[in-house]
């Protein structure tokens, strides 16, 4: 009997022990590493399982689970931001004006101010990207391709720098491109300053006339524009003092007499020839000191990344003497 008990002894002392030392009854089970990894960040997990949320120009809040594998593109200005961010493999529908960077040129078409919307639908992207300035003729479509289940968030008409820096920044977030979209801005910025600082040196301001459209229609930029807050960021006088865009008598300016003309069209190839041979307009000073120059429209035109080039040639157009030092 003493002997049965000391065995049952010696079994309960071999468990305890067995335990202690962490042993197991089954050895193929797998043991479990539950050290800590020192390169997997518990805010970088956080932050790409987590849902984005963004407010549009209109007050839609958009969310997107995850970054879009698929984007339409309604604008030129909305193309070339989501280009240089890095996205051309996402792209699967642009506008038919689109042509920058040249791959746009090879991305399908979904239709201008009137675009496709069964086409879009047919596309089936996780989102599209639409654009505050063409909702007169545009909500109806954009409303439709909502219905179909495919979220459309639409860009602010930026009137300003900082609205378009926005912009990309807003984009960006959407998309899963937030560093690539500071690094656009920082660099805007930094052309943008570089450009500040030349004019700076400018000791006799300069008027200035912007020809949109060329005679016998001609079309000038005035006050609340974007060319109004380039040139007042370069330092010049707009001598277009009415509101928004309109058309301006050939007389008018005359009277005006700019120091320098700009002309922002190249659809036709003699346009600086025209202002020049234009009659009457021999009396102005841009015309005698041959200072009528043509400025690429959709570097200045288009509120995306190459911006701050397009404030850099007006400047170059207006004060090119700083620019040769």
């Amino acid at each position: 009997m003493k002997k049965i008990w000391k065995l049952w002894l010696l079994s309960i002392v071999a468990v305890f022990m067995l335990a202690a030392c962490g042993g197991t009854a089954t050895p193929d089970t797998p043991k479990i590493d539950d050290t800590p990894k020192e390169d997997v960040k518990k805010e970088d997990v956080v932050e790409s399982a987590s849902p984005v949320t963004v407010t549009d120009s209109v007050g839609n809040e958009i969310t997107l689970e995850t970054a879009p594998a698929t984007i339409v593109s309604m604008t030129p200005s909305n193309t070339e931001i989501l280009f240089e961010l890095g996205l051309s493999d996402e792209i699967i529908g642009v506008n038919d004006y689109d042509d920058y960077p040249a791959e746009a040129l090879e991305k399908e078409k979904i239709g201008g101010m009137e675009f496709n919307v069964e086409k879009i639908v047919a596309m089936n992207p996780d989102i599209v990207f639409g654009h505050e300035s063409g909702l007169s003729t545009g909500e109806a479509g954009y409303e439709q391709i909502r219905a179909a289940g495919i979220p459309v968030f639409i860009v602010k008409n930026a009137t300003n720098f900082d609205e378009t820096y926005t912009t990309i920044e807003e984009v960006g977030k959407l998309t899963g491109k937030t560093e690539e979209a500071e690094k656009i801005i920082a660099e805007m910025k930094e052309k943008v300053e570089e450009v500040l600082t030349k004019v700076a040196t400018v000791e006799n301001k300069k008027t200035v006339f912007v020809e949109t459209s060329p005679a016998p229609e001609i079309y000038t930029a005035g006050k609340d524009t974007f060319m109004q807050e380039m040139f007042d960021m370069v330092g010049a006088d707009n001598v277009a003092t009415e509101e928004g865009w309109f058309m301006i008598d050939p007389e008018a300016i005359i009277s005006k007499n700019p120091d320098v003309i700009i002309v922002m069209y190249d659809y036709i190839e003699t346009a600086v020839e025209d202002v020049y041979a234009r009659e009457g307009f021999d009396t102005i000073t841009a015309i005698k000191e041959k200072a009528v120059i043509q400025v690429q429209e959709n570097i200045t035109s288009r509120t995306g990344p190459r911006l701050a080039e397009g404030l850099e040639a007006i400047a170059k157009a207006i004060y090119p003497e700083v620019f040769s030092e």
